[in-house]
Parts: C-alpha cells; sequence; structure tokens
C-alpha cells in the first residue's frame, strides 16, 4: 500500500533494531535492550512497517512456531501519527498473513493493552477470559 495522497506506504519488512527501539519508546510499549532486539527481530515470521517520507512510523510483528502458534506484538504508531487508521492497517496485514499462511488449527494470540481490543476485535480477535488468562515473566539481570 502506498497512498500518494497521505504519503503513507506499507512495507513487508522487519524493522531495523534502531527503528524498533525507538517506536517501542515513543509509543508508551515497554523499552527493549538492544540486545534482546538484536536477537529478536531476526526471527520474526513476519512483520509490518507503516513509513512515512522514508521514515518508519507504524510497525507490528508475527512471532511464534510457524505451525501450532502465532503472537502478535509491537504494534506501535508514533503519536504524531496515530488517529489515521496506521494500528488497523498493520493489524490488518498481519491478520490477512496468519489467515494465508498458517496451518489449519493453528491458535493466534496477543496481549491486548487498554482499549486496543476494540481494533483486535474487528479481525476475529476475542477475550479467553474467564476460562483463560494471560500471563508474563519478565527475565530481569542486574
Amino acid at each position: 500500500m502506498q497512498d500518494e495522497n497521505t504519503g503513507y506506504q506499507l512495507c513487508v519488512e522487519t524493522p531495523s533494531v534502531d527503528d524498533y527501539l525507538r517506536l517501542r519508546i515513543i509509543s508508551g510499549l515497554s523499552p527493549k535492550g538492544r540486545e534482546a532486539a538484536e536477537i529478536g527481530l531476526p526471527n520474526t515470521i513476519h512483520a509490518a512497517i507503516i513509513r512515512y517520507q522514508g521514515q518508519a512510523v507504524g510497525m507490528g510483528r508475527i512471532v511464534g512456531d510457524k505451525g501450532c502458534f502465532y503472537q502478535v506484538v509491537d504494534i506501535a504508531v508514533d503519536p504524531e501519527h496515530q488517529g489515521k487508521g496506521l494500528g488497523k492497517i498493520i493489524v490488518e496485514n498481519l491478520v490477512d498473513y496468519v489467515q494465508n499462511n498458517a496451518p489449519d488449527g493453528a491458535y493466534c494470540s496477543l496481549i491486548a493493552d487498554g482499549p486496543a481490543k476494540y481494533l483486535y476485535e474487528k479481525f476475529g480477535f476475542e477475550p479467553v477470559t474467564p476460562k483463560s488468562i494471560g500471563m508474563a515473566l519478565r527475565v530481569k539481570r542486574t
């Protein structure tokens, strides 16, 4: 997708380490370390970036095992570009990838923060509570 009128371009590519770290911070996601990003980003199954005048202003990724499990992660849009439907374009691209490439019965999950759940519901994601509850373990090294 390239919109000549707005200057936004959807690119199917994994973000660079610098873009990844920057977009996570400015969009309000938890910061990640450079070493973790350098290790993790090459393991991306599929990713989408929105560029504006050549700069990455939005991103989203899919990680997982390419068979049973897929997880949508890192949905982030630069606050200066929010409210223009860019998050929706990113999520649509990621969901299309899963729908077209994942084997029958694959499980695609995500963790929705706050009102983002309303965006994800538009693409068929449903809450798993009370049957299941999302849980996390954060590794802290001193």
